[in-house]
This record gives structure tokens, C-alpha cells and sequence, in this order.
């Protein structure tokens, strides 16, 4: 009887042994690859319950989710000769289990060796402008680069690869400031001498144009008196009159000596253009010219009469009376 008891639990233990190395789980990120006897199934096992043999069949475990893997910084010359220092990260998933378990020992250590070496090679391949300012298309042939050599042979399809930093050395960045102030400096300069061509040409014109008349210049002049003695702070000195010029010129009889043609080019089309730029908009038809026949259509004004002395009706002044003492 005793004897009978020990065989009894001698099976329920291995009962116990068998259940608990034929029933696995395999979680829902995971997908279990069966090696039976040292060989591989063809069939992966989905997740959730899965049955082995208790002798002869492993369960290995293979992870699907997509891993984030930072690639180290490397150093390289790009292909106009500049110094680099560039770091990366990788992100990928495993789309065959088998592959990733039979062909390679570890896929996650092969992935960051192969994405180090085609780092440092598109580093050589590209030129240092291209690394700073066309990030995704360095990223895409850096993406298909490390895809090539991991999806077919080992079962690892790389999803997207981005490019984190690109550290210069100090003199370059030194450098590249230095040209982007000089540009900056260049631009200013051709705006303010574009802006000193423009208004040239219209002082000119407007000189020109108070030239064929005096009373322009008079009008001009006495403007100008106004402005400066709205300050209150300047002493305005006239050592000439200005009666005495208008009466040099009436005696002349031409309007002045400095009169011309007015020039042919005014500046209206750049200053036009530039008024266009500024307000992003279509520069609008030139404007037209003033002909160099062209005069100041100034009607004549009526002489104001002035009364003579006998029209004038002056009142009598009444005596002054004597001083008492």
C-alpha cells in the first residue's frame, strides 16, 4: 500500500513537471519561435496559450515593439573637408522572428554597429551645409542605408533614423557667424545706397522744377524759416534780404540761371518698386514723366490796389495843450 502511495505521487509530480514545461505564455507584444530537438518550427506561436511537447521543445521569446536606440556620436569628414561630430537614433522593429533568433546572434547589437558604420558614412558623403539644412533627406538615405543590410538578411525593418545633433568645432562656428554678419552687412548697405539713389534723383527733380519759377525757391525758403524757428532754440541770420533777390531776378527776366531740362529718369520706377516689395504686392504700371516742355501753369494774380495819399482820409490830430508849471 505504502508502495502504491509513493508511485502515486511519484506520477502527480511529473504530471506537475510536464504541465508546467508544455504550457506557455507568450505575451501580446511577443511572438514564441518552437525549437524542437535543436531545430527551429516553421510556424511561430501567436500570442497568448501555446502547448510544447514536455521533451525536445524550447519556447524563445521574441520581442515585436518598435526600440528606440540612441547611436553614438561619431566624427567624420564630410566631403568638403570639414570636421564633424554627429549622433543619431535608430528606430526599429523585428518583422520576422526567425530571422532575427536563427540568422544573427544579437539583432539589437548587429542594428547599432551597422547604423555607427553607414553614420560615418553618409558623414563622408555628404557636405557640411547639407547636414544642417537638409536634415530629412539626410535622415531618408540614412534610413535606407541601415535598412538595406537588416530587413532581407536578419528581419529587422528599421522605421525612420533621425539625426539629433551636429557638433562643429569652434572656429567653423566662429566663421560661419562671422559670414552671416558680412551678408547681413552687405544687404544693409545695398539698401541704403539704393535708398540715397533714389532720393537723389528725386531732389534733382524737385530742384529742377522750383528752378523754372522763383516763386517756388521763395515759397521753399520761407518754409524752411518756419520749421527752424519752431524750434526756439536756433537764431535764424539773413544777411541778404529777400526782396532785394526777387527784385535782381524780376530785373533779369528769366526765371533763373540754374533752370534745365528736367532729367529723363526721376526715380519713379524705383522708388515704385521698392513701395511694391514692402507691401508684397505686383509693382504697378510706371508712372508717367514730366516732360522737360512742361511749365508750372501758375495762374497771374491781380495787383492789389493801393489807395494814394489825397484818397486816404486822414483824421485831424487835436493840439496838445500846454504844460502848467
Amino acid at each position: 500500500m505504502d508502495a502504491l502511495l509513493v508511485l502515486l505521487g511519484f506520477l502527480i509530480v511529473l504530471g506537475v513537471i510536464a504541465v508546467s514545461r508544455s504550457v506557455k505564455q507568450v505575451q501580446q507584444f511577443e511572438e514564441g519561435i518552437v525549437f524542437r530537438f535543436g531545430r527551429v518550427l516553421p510556424q511561430t506561436r501567436p500570442p497568448g496559450l501555446t502547448f510544447l511537447r514536455p521533451i525536445g521543445d524550447r519556447l524563445q521569446k521574441v520581442n515585436k515593439q518598435i526600440i528606440a536606440m540612441a547611436v553614438p556620436a561619431q566624427e567624420g569628414m564630410t566631403r568638403d573637408n570639414v570636421s564633424v561630430r554627429v549622433d543619431a537614433v535608430v528606430y526599429f522593429k523585428v518583422v520576422d522572428p526567425i530571422k532575427a533568433t536563427v540568422n544573427v546572434q544579437n539583432y539589437m547589437f548587429a542594428v547599432s554597429q551597422r547604423a555607427q558604420t553607414s553614420l560615418r558614412s553618409i558623414i563622408g558623403q555628404s557636405e557640411m551645409d547639407m547636414l544642417l539644412a537638409e536634415r530629412d533627406t539626410v535622415n531618408r538615405e540614412l534610413s535606407r542605408v541601415i535598412d538595406e543590410g537588416t530587413e532581407i538578411p536578419w528581419g529587422v525593418k528599421v522605421g525612420s533614423v533621425e539625426i539629433k545633433d551636429v557638433s562643429l568645432p569652434e572656429g567653423m562656428k566662429r566663421s560661419m557667424s562671422r559670414q552671416a554678419e558680412a551678408e547681413r552687412e552687405r544687404r544693409a548697405r545695398i539698401i541704403v545706397a539704393d535708398g540715397e539713389y533714389q532720393a537723389s534723383k528725386r531732389l534733382a527733380a524737385a530742384a529742377n522744377v522750383m528752378a523754372r519759377d522763383p516763386a517756388a525757391l521763395q515759397l521753399r525758403l520761407l518754409q524752411t524759416v518756419v520749421e527752424v524757428a519752431a524750434e526756439k532754440n536756433s537764431t535764424l541770420v539773413m544777411p541778404i534780404p529777400v526782396e532785394l533777390l526777387r527784385f535782381f531776378d524780376r530785373g533779369s527776366g528769366q526765371s533763373s540761371p540754374f533752370a534745365g531740362d528736367l532729367p529723363q529718369d526721376t526715380g519713379e520706377a524705383e522708388v515704385a518698386a521698392a513701395e511694391a516689395a514692402i507691401e508684397h504686392r505686383a509693382p504697378d504700371a510706371a508712372p508717367a514723366q514730366i516732360s522737360p516742355d512742361d511749365t508750372l501753369a501758375i495762374p497771374p494774380v491781380a495787383p492789389i490796389p493801393v489807395p494814394s495819399v489825397e484818397e486816404l482820409e486822414i483824421p485831424p490830430v487835436p493840439p496838445v495843450p500846454p504844460m502848467q508849471a
